[in-house]
Protein backbone atom coordinates (compact mmCIF):
# COMPACT_ATOMS: atom_id res chain seq x y z
CA UNK A 1 0.00 0.00 0.00
CA UNK A 2 1.43 3.61 -1.02
CA UNK A 3 -0.02 6.37 1.45
CA UNK A 4 0.17 9.86 -0.17
CA UNK A 5 -0.64 12.56 2.90
CA UNK A 6 0.43 16.10 3.98
CA UNK A 7 -1.01 16.44 7.53
CA UNK A 8 -1.83 13.96 10.44
CA UNK A 9 -2.59 10.74 10.00
CA UNK A 10 -6.67 9.88 10.48
CA UNK A 11 -7.94 9.11 13.57
CA UNK A 12 -7.47 5.70 15.01
CA UNK A 13 -10.72 3.76 15.06
CA UNK A 14 -12.80 2.81 18.17
CA UNK A 15 -11.93 -0.81 18.81
CA UNK A 16 -15.43 -2.33 18.19
CA UNK A 17 -16.02 -0.84 14.91
CA UNK A 18 -12.66 -2.11 13.73
CA UNK A 19 -13.21 -5.33 14.60
CA UNK A 20 -16.31 -5.43 12.62
CA UNK A 21 -14.72 -3.98 9.68
CA UNK A 22 -12.43 -6.94 9.64
CA UNK A 23 -14.79 -9.81 10.06
CA UNK A 24 -16.74 -8.23 7.79
CA UNK A 25 -13.89 -7.49 5.16
CA UNK A 26 -12.87 -11.41 5.64
CA UNK A 27 -16.68 -12.09 4.32
CA UNK A 28 -16.74 -9.80 1.32
CA UNK A 29 -16.95 -11.72 -2.09
CA UNK A 30 -18.73 -10.20 -4.68
CA UNK A 31 -19.52 -7.03 -5.49
CA UNK A 32 -23.11 -7.29 -4.48
CA UNK A 33 -22.43 -6.94 -0.99
CA UNK A 34 -24.21 -4.10 0.62
CA UNK A 35 -22.18 -1.54 3.03
CA UNK A 36 -24.69 0.36 5.43
CA UNK A 37 -24.51 4.05 5.13
CA UNK A 38 -24.34 4.26 8.43
CA UNK A 39 -20.79 2.97 8.31
CA UNK A 40 -18.73 4.54 6.09
CA UNK A 41 -17.36 7.58 6.95
CA UNK A 42 -16.94 10.72 4.76
CA UNK A 43 -13.10 11.10 5.36
CA UNK A 44 -12.94 14.75 6.10
CA UNK A 45 -11.69 16.31 8.87
CA UNK A 46 -10.02 19.67 9.93
CA UNK A 47 -6.93 19.16 8.61
CA UNK A 48 -7.34 16.38 5.21
CA UNK A 49 -9.54 15.16 3.36
CA UNK A 50 -8.74 11.46 1.81
CA UNK A 51 -9.23 9.52 -0.99
CA UNK A 52 -8.75 6.16 -2.24
CA UNK A 53 -6.76 4.82 -5.61
CA UNK A 54 -6.69 1.43 -6.61
CA UNK A 55 -4.57 1.04 -9.76
CA UNK A 56 -2.23 -1.53 -11.54
CA UNK A 57 1.37 -0.48 -10.13
CA UNK A 58 2.53 -4.16 -10.72
CA UNK A 59 2.24 -6.69 -13.51
CA UNK A 60 1.27 -6.39 -17.41
CA UNK A 61 -0.43 -3.05 -16.97
CA UNK A 62 1.92 -1.93 -14.25
CA UNK A 63 3.05 0.99 -16.17
CA UNK A 64 0.04 2.63 -16.70
CA UNK A 65 -0.59 2.66 -13.02
CA UNK A 66 2.75 4.29 -11.66
CA UNK A 67 2.47 7.27 -14.87
CA UNK A 68 -0.95 7.87 -13.87
CA UNK A 69 -0.29 7.92 -9.95
CA UNK A 70 2.73 10.08 -10.53
CA UNK A 71 0.62 12.75 -12.79
CA UNK A 72 -1.70 13.22 -9.97
CA UNK A 73 0.77 13.32 -7.13
CA UNK A 74 3.06 15.90 -9.26
CA UNK A 75 -0.04 18.61 -8.82
CA UNK A 76 -1.74 17.14 -5.38
CA UNK A 77 1.72 17.46 -3.48
CA UNK A 78 1.94 20.54 -4.92
CA UNK A 79 -1.32 21.98 -3.76
CA UNK A 80 -0.75 20.02 -0.06
CA UNK A 81 2.79 22.10 -0.28
CA UNK A 82 1.01 25.37 -0.76
CA UNK A 83 -1.23 25.02 2.50
CA UNK A 84 -3.57 22.01 0.91
CA UNK A 85 -7.94 23.25 -0.17
CA UNK A 86 -9.09 25.52 2.77
CA UNK A 87 -6.59 24.74 5.20
CA UNK A 88 -7.28 20.78 4.46
CA UNK A 89 -4.30 18.32 2.32
CA UNK A 90 -5.37 16.00 0.26
CA UNK A 91 -4.10 12.33 1.23
CA UNK A 92 -4.35 9.28 -1.56
CA UNK A 93 -4.28 6.22 -0.57
CA UNK A 94 -3.03 4.06 -3.58
CA UNK A 95 -3.16 0.21 -3.48
CA UNK A 96 -2.12 -2.21 -6.04
CA UNK A 97 -4.64 -3.84 -8.05
CA UNK A 98 -2.25 -5.58 -10.49
CA UNK A 99 -5.02 -5.12 -12.83
CA UNK A 100 -7.32 -7.81 -11.48
CA UNK A 101 -10.80 -7.19 -10.59
CA UNK A 102 -11.56 -9.37 -7.58
CA UNK A 103 -8.14 -7.32 -6.36
CA UNK A 104 -9.37 -3.62 -7.01
CA UNK A 105 -12.84 -4.82 -5.49
CA UNK A 106 -11.38 -5.59 -1.95
CA UNK A 107 -9.32 -2.52 -2.19
CA UNK A 108 -11.95 -1.07 -2.60
CA UNK A 109 -13.89 -1.90 0.11
CA UNK A 110 -11.16 -1.63 2.56
CA UNK A 111 -11.39 2.19 1.11
CA UNK A 112 -15.01 2.85 2.76
CA UNK A 113 -14.56 0.40 5.06
CA UNK A 114 -11.12 0.70 6.90
CA UNK A 115 -10.27 3.83 5.41
CA UNK A 116 -13.10 5.57 5.48
CA UNK A 117 -12.16 7.39 2.65
CA UNK A 118 -14.12 10.89 1.30
CA UNK A 119 -13.75 10.08 -2.57
CA UNK A 120 -12.19 6.96 -4.83
CA UNK A 121 -10.05 8.62 -7.39
CA UNK A 122 -7.89 7.88 -10.61
CA UNK A 123 -8.79 4.10 -10.92
CA UNK A 124 -7.47 2.46 -14.01
CA UNK A 125 -8.75 -0.30 -16.15
CA UNK A 126 -12.26 -1.16 -17.45
CA UNK A 127 -12.39 -4.37 -15.98
CA UNK A 128 -11.62 -3.39 -12.57
CA UNK A 129 -13.55 -0.50 -12.20
CA UNK A 130 -16.55 -2.02 -14.04
CA UNK A 131 -16.43 -4.62 -10.94
CA UNK A 132 -16.64 -2.02 -8.33
CA UNK A 133 -19.76 -0.42 -9.56
CA UNK A 134 -22.45 -1.94 -8.08
CA UNK A 135 -20.53 -1.28 -4.84
CA UNK A 136 -19.85 2.82 -5.57
CA UNK A 137 -23.42 2.60 -6.41
CA UNK A 138 -24.67 1.42 -2.84
CA UNK A 139 -22.08 3.60 -0.81
CA UNK A 140 -22.88 6.92 -3.17
CA UNK A 141 -19.38 7.67 -3.16
CA UNK A 142 -17.92 10.03 -5.41
CA UNK A 143 -15.32 8.17 -8.01
CA UNK A 144 -13.27 10.95 -10.38
CA UNK A 145 -10.80 10.26 -12.95
CA UNK A 146 -11.24 6.88 -14.50
CA UNK A 147 -8.45 5.79 -16.41
CA UNK A 148 -10.98 4.30 -18.74
CA UNK A 149 -13.28 5.17 -21.40
CA UNK A 150 -15.92 2.47 -20.64
CA UNK A 151 -19.28 3.52 -21.95
CA UNK A 152 -20.79 1.65 -18.63
CA UNK A 153 -19.19 4.39 -16.31
CA UNK A 154 -20.84 7.19 -18.66
CA UNK A 155 -24.50 5.61 -19.61
CA UNK A 156 -26.81 5.99 -17.67
CA UNK A 157 -25.64 9.18 -16.48
CA UNK A 158 -24.54 8.45 -12.49
CA UNK A 159 -23.88 11.84 -10.89
CA UNK A 160 -21.04 9.90 -8.66
CA UNK A 161 -19.17 8.29 -11.89
CA UNK A 162 -16.96 11.60 -12.92
CA UNK A 163 -15.37 11.17 -16.18
CA UNK A 164 -12.43 13.49 -17.27
CA UNK A 165 -11.35 11.83 -20.35
CA UNK A 166 -13.01 10.87 -23.66
CA UNK A 167 -15.06 7.38 -23.77
CA UNK A 168 -13.57 4.71 -26.43
CA UNK A 169 -16.59 4.79 -28.27
CA UNK A 170 -15.55 8.65 -29.43
CA UNK A 171 -11.73 7.35 -30.04
CA UNK A 172 -12.97 4.37 -32.01
CA UNK A 173 -15.78 6.20 -34.05
CA UNK A 174 -12.96 9.74 -34.86
CA UNK A 175 -10.57 6.96 -36.01
CA UNK A 176 -12.90 4.68 -37.87
CA UNK A 177 -14.23 8.06 -40.06
CA UNK A 178 -10.40 8.79 -40.56
CA UNK A 179 -10.12 5.59 -41.58
CA UNK A 180 -13.24 5.48 -44.30
CA UNK A 181 -12.79 9.46 -45.27
CA UNK A 182 -9.56 9.83 -45.53
CA UNK A 183 -8.04 7.04 -46.12
CA UNK A 184 -11.00 5.32 -48.14
CA UNK A 185 -10.71 1.95 -46.24
CA UNK A 186 -13.38 -0.53 -46.13
CA UNK A 187 -11.74 -3.46 -44.65
CA UNK A 188 -11.17 -3.19 -40.63
CA UNK A 189 -10.62 -6.17 -38.28
CA UNK A 190 -10.14 -5.21 -34.77
CA UNK A 191 -8.18 -7.47 -32.65
CA UNK A 192 -9.18 -7.07 -28.68
CA UNK A 193 -8.91 -8.33 -25.38
CA UNK A 194 -11.56 -10.88 -23.81
CA UNK A 195 -12.94 -8.55 -21.55
CA UNK A 196 -15.15 -5.41 -20.68
CA UNK A 197 -12.28 -3.31 -22.21
CA UNK A 198 -11.93 -5.07 -25.09
CA UNK A 199 -15.98 -5.67 -25.78
CA UNK A 200 -16.42 -1.91 -25.30
CA UNK A 201 -14.07 -0.94 -27.83
CA UNK A 202 -15.24 -3.41 -30.38
CA UNK A 203 -18.68 -2.38 -29.87
CA UNK A 204 -17.59 1.05 -30.27
CA UNK A 205 -15.60 0.15 -33.95
CA UNK A 206 -18.82 -2.02 -34.64
CA UNK A 207 -21.08 1.15 -34.20
CA UNK A 208 -19.07 3.27 -35.92
CA UNK A 209 -18.41 1.20 -39.13
CA UNK A 210 -22.25 0.16 -39.21
CA UNK A 211 -22.95 4.17 -40.08
CA UNK A 212 -21.08 3.48 -43.18
CA UNK A 213 -22.85 0.75 -44.11
CA UNK A 214 -19.43 -1.73 -42.72
CA UNK A 215 -18.57 -4.68 -40.45
CA UNK A 216 -15.52 -5.42 -39.34
CA UNK A 217 -13.59 -7.79 -42.09
CA UNK A 218 -12.64 -10.11 -39.19
CA UNK A 219 -12.35 -10.48 -35.07
CA UNK A 220 -9.77 -11.76 -33.58
CA UNK A 221 -8.79 -11.74 -29.05
CA UNK A 222 -6.74 -13.01 -26.34
CA UNK A 223 -7.15 -13.73 -22.86
CA UNK A 224 -6.40 -11.12 -20.37
CA UNK A 225 -2.97 -11.56 -19.12
CA UNK A 226 -1.29 -13.40 -21.73
CA UNK A 227 0.64 -13.46 -25.33
CA UNK A 228 -1.44 -15.75 -27.08
CA UNK A 229 -2.16 -13.67 -30.29
CA UNK A 230 -1.82 -16.38 -32.64
CA UNK A 231 -5.06 -17.31 -33.88
CA UNK A 232 -6.66 -14.21 -33.52
CA UNK A 233 -3.79 -13.10 -35.77
CA UNK A 234 -4.73 -15.60 -38.39
CA UNK A 235 -8.25 -15.02 -38.82
CA UNK A 236 -7.38 -11.24 -39.18
CA UNK A 237 -4.59 -11.46 -41.70
CA UNK A 238 -6.47 -13.99 -43.73
CA UNK A 239 -9.24 -11.84 -43.79
CA UNK A 240 -6.70 -9.04 -45.58
CA UNK A 241 -7.71 -6.53 -43.49
CA UNK A 242 -6.08 -2.93 -43.90
CA UNK A 243 -6.39 -1.68 -40.79
CA UNK A 244 -6.37 -3.38 -37.82
CA UNK A 245 -8.54 -1.56 -34.51
CA UNK A 246 -6.01 -2.95 -31.57
CA UNK A 247 -7.92 -2.60 -27.89
CA UNK A 248 -5.47 -4.14 -25.68
CA UNK A 249 -2.81 -3.89 -23.91
CA UNK A 250 0.74 -2.85 -25.11
CA UNK A 251 2.91 -6.39 -24.94
CA UNK A 252 -0.02 -8.31 -26.95
CA UNK A 253 -0.39 -5.29 -29.30
CA UNK A 254 3.32 -4.93 -29.81
CA UNK A 255 3.48 -8.87 -30.62
CA UNK A 256 0.90 -8.37 -32.95
CA UNK A 257 3.01 -5.79 -34.63
CA UNK A 258 6.15 -7.73 -35.27
CA UNK A 259 4.35 -10.86 -36.12
CA UNK A 260 2.50 -8.99 -38.79
CA UNK A 261 5.81 -7.30 -40.11
CA UNK A 262 7.55 -10.55 -39.51
CA UNK A 263 5.64 -11.90 -42.25
CA UNK A 264 4.88 -9.01 -44.55
CA UNK A 265 1.37 -8.47 -43.30
CA UNK A 266 1.62 -4.47 -43.39
CA UNK A 267 -1.70 -2.94 -42.50
CA UNK A 268 -2.54 0.34 -40.75
CA UNK A 269 -2.42 -0.76 -36.91
CA UNK A 270 -4.71 1.61 -34.52
CA UNK A 271 -4.53 1.66 -30.99
CA UNK A 272 -6.99 3.24 -28.82
CA UNK A 273 -5.46 5.62 -25.91
CA UNK A 274 -5.17 2.41 -23.03
CA UNK A 275 -2.56 0.99 -24.37
CA UNK A 276 0.08 3.35 -23.58
CA UNK A 277 2.20 5.34 -26.31
CA UNK A 278 5.57 5.53 -23.92
CA UNK A 279 5.07 1.81 -23.15
CA UNK A 280 4.46 0.71 -26.92
CA UNK A 281 7.02 2.66 -28.30
CA UNK A 282 9.69 1.10 -26.07
CA UNK A 283 8.08 -2.59 -26.76
CA UNK A 284 8.62 -1.94 -30.31
CA UNK A 285 12.18 0.17 -30.23
CA UNK A 286 14.74 -1.77 -32.01
CA UNK A 287 12.91 -5.07 -33.18
CA UNK A 288 12.48 -4.04 -37.03
CA UNK A 289 9.26 -2.71 -37.15
CA UNK A 290 10.26 0.98 -37.78
CA UNK A 291 8.29 1.07 -41.18
CA UNK A 292 5.03 -0.08 -39.66
CA UNK A 293 2.25 2.33 -39.91
CA UNK A 294 1.29 2.57 -36.15
CA UNK A 295 -1.71 5.06 -34.77
CA UNK A 296 -2.75 5.99 -31.39
CA UNK A 297 -5.82 8.08 -30.29
CA UNK A 298 -5.05 10.63 -27.52
CA UNK A 299 -7.55 12.31 -24.80
CA UNK A 300 -4.94 14.27 -24.03
CA UNK A 301 -2.36 16.73 -26.39
CA UNK A 302 1.16 15.56 -26.39
CA UNK A 303 2.63 17.60 -23.48
CA UNK A 304 5.80 17.97 -25.17
CA UNK A 305 6.03 18.51 -29.16
CA UNK A 306 8.76 16.52 -31.39
CA UNK A 307 10.58 19.88 -31.12
CA UNK A 308 11.06 20.15 -27.15
CA UNK A 309 8.39 22.88 -27.25
CA UNK A 310 6.32 22.16 -23.90
CA UNK A 311 2.10 22.34 -25.35
CA UNK A 312 0.66 25.36 -23.20
CA UNK A 313 -2.22 23.36 -20.87
CA UNK A 314 1.30 21.29 -19.64
CA UNK A 315 3.60 23.65 -18.98
CA UNK A 316 2.57 23.50 -14.82
CA UNK A 317 2.63 19.54 -14.88
CA UNK A 318 6.18 19.07 -16.93
CA UNK A 319 7.41 21.73 -14.40
CA UNK A 320 6.11 19.70 -11.13
CA UNK A 321 6.68 15.98 -12.79
CA UNK A 322 10.30 17.01 -12.97
CA UNK A 323 10.09 18.63 -9.33
CA UNK A 324 8.82 16.18 -7.48
CA UNK A 325 9.68 12.88 -9.54
CA UNK A 326 13.07 14.21 -11.00
CA UNK A 327 14.29 12.34 -14.30
CA UNK A 328 10.74 11.44 -14.95
CA UNK A 329 9.57 11.88 -18.89
CA UNK A 330 6.18 13.53 -19.64
CA UNK A 331 4.02 11.36 -21.63
CA UNK A 332 -0.06 11.34 -21.93
CA UNK A 333 -0.67 9.15 -19.62
CA UNK A 334 0.72 11.18 -16.79
CA UNK A 335 -0.36 14.45 -18.51
CA UNK A 336 -3.78 12.76 -18.07
CA UNK A 337 -3.50 11.44 -14.23
CA UNK A 338 -2.10 15.47 -13.63
CA UNK A 339 -5.45 16.77 -15.20
CA UNK A 340 -7.44 14.14 -13.04
CA UNK A 341 -5.89 15.45 -9.91
CA UNK A 342 -6.50 19.64 -11.17
CA UNK A 343 -10.16 18.86 -11.80
CA UNK A 344 -10.66 17.15 -7.96
CA UNK A 345 -8.66 19.64 -6.32
CA UNK A 346 -10.93 22.76 -8.19
CA UNK A 347 -14.11 20.53 -7.57
CA UNK A 348 -12.66 20.86 -3.56
CA UNK A 349 -11.93 24.79 -4.17
CA UNK A 350 -15.91 25.34 -5.62
CA UNK A 351 -17.34 23.17 -2.86
CA UNK A 352 -16.11 25.21 -0.25
CA UNK A 353 -14.76 24.92 3.38
CA UNK A 354 -17.97 23.43 4.54
CA UNK A 355 -17.08 19.95 2.74
CA UNK A 356 -19.24 17.09 1.60
CA UNK A 357 -19.98 14.53 -0.90
CA UNK A 358 -22.95 16.50 -2.14
CA UNK A 359 -21.37 19.38 -2.16
CA UNK A 360 -18.21 18.02 -3.53
CA UNK A 361 -20.59 16.75 -6.68
CA UNK A 362 -22.68 19.96 -6.89
CA UNK A 363 -19.20 21.59 -7.55
CA UNK A 364 -17.95 19.20 -10.25
CA UNK A 365 -21.75 19.63 -11.92
CA UNK A 366 -21.20 24.15 -12.01
CA UNK A 367 -17.79 23.27 -14.04
CA UNK A 368 -18.47 24.24 -16.80
CA UNK A 369 -15.70 26.87 -18.26
CA UNK A 370 -12.83 24.98 -16.52
CA UNK A 371 -9.35 25.85 -18.72
CA UNK A 372 -6.06 24.44 -18.46
CA UNK A 373 -5.28 26.63 -21.64
CA UNK A 374 -6.30 27.46 -24.99
CA UNK A 375 -5.96 23.85 -25.84
CA UNK A 376 -7.72 22.26 -22.62
CA UNK A 377 -10.87 22.93 -21.75
CA UNK A 378 -13.63 20.86 -19.51
CA UNK A 379 -17.03 20.94 -19.30
CA UNK A 380 -19.26 19.20 -16.97
CA UNK A 381 -22.79 20.00 -15.75
CA UNK A 382 -25.95 18.34 -13.83
CA UNK A 383 -25.98 15.78 -16.33
CA UNK A 384 -22.79 15.56 -17.86
CA UNK A 385 -20.38 13.79 -16.08
CA UNK A 386 -17.80 14.06 -18.55
CA UNK A 387 -15.58 16.43 -18.86
CA UNK A 388 -13.71 16.47 -21.93
CA UNK A 389 -14.86 14.88 -25.35
CA UNK A 390 -11.87 15.87 -27.49
CA UNK A 391 -9.88 12.96 -29.53
CA UNK A 392 -5.89 13.34 -30.63
CA UNK A 393 -4.21 11.14 -32.90
CA UNK A 394 -0.84 10.19 -33.13
CA UNK A 395 1.41 8.31 -35.50
CA UNK A 396 4.86 6.85 -34.14
CA UNK A 397 7.83 8.27 -35.64
CA UNK A 398 11.39 7.57 -34.75
CA UNK A 399 10.68 6.02 -31.82
CA UNK A 400 7.83 8.14 -30.20
CA UNK A 401 3.99 9.36 -30.70
CA UNK A 402 3.51 12.73 -32.69
CA UNK A 403 0.59 14.61 -33.43
CA UNK A 404 -0.97 13.48 -36.96
CA UNK A 405 -1.54 16.76 -38.68
CA UNK A 406 -3.05 15.53 -42.41
CA UNK A 407 -4.62 12.70 -42.41
CA UNK A 408 -4.69 12.30 -46.67
CA UNK A 409 -0.70 12.48 -46.24
CA UNK A 410 -0.50 9.01 -44.18
CA UNK A 411 1.10 5.93 -46.06
CA UNK A 412 -1.73 3.49 -46.22
CA UNK A 413 -1.24 0.08 -45.21
CA UNK A 414 0.04 -2.95 -47.40
CA UNK A 415 -1.47 -6.34 -46.55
Amino acid sequence: MHVFQGARSVQLYDYLFLLFSLVFLSSCRDADVQIPMSQLGIGVNSSEVVFGSSLALQGHAGYLGQETLRGAMSYLQHVNDRGGVHGRTVRLIARDDSYDPPKCLQNTQKFLIEDQVFGLFSFVGTPTAVKILPLVEEAEVPLLGMFTGANALREPFTSNLINVRASYYQETDAAVQHMVRDLHLTRIAVFYQYDAYGFDGLIGTELALKRFGLEPVARGSYVRGTQDIGEGFDRIREAGAEAVFMIGTSDPCANFIRKSMESGYDPIFYMVSFVGAKELARNLFGTGTSNANVLMSQVVPPPIMPDGKVTESAEEFVRLLGKYFPGEEPNFVGFEGYINAKVLVEALHRAGRDLTRQSFLGAISSMTDFSLGKDVSLSFGPADNQGMDKVYFTRLHDGRFVLVEDWKRLPQGRQ
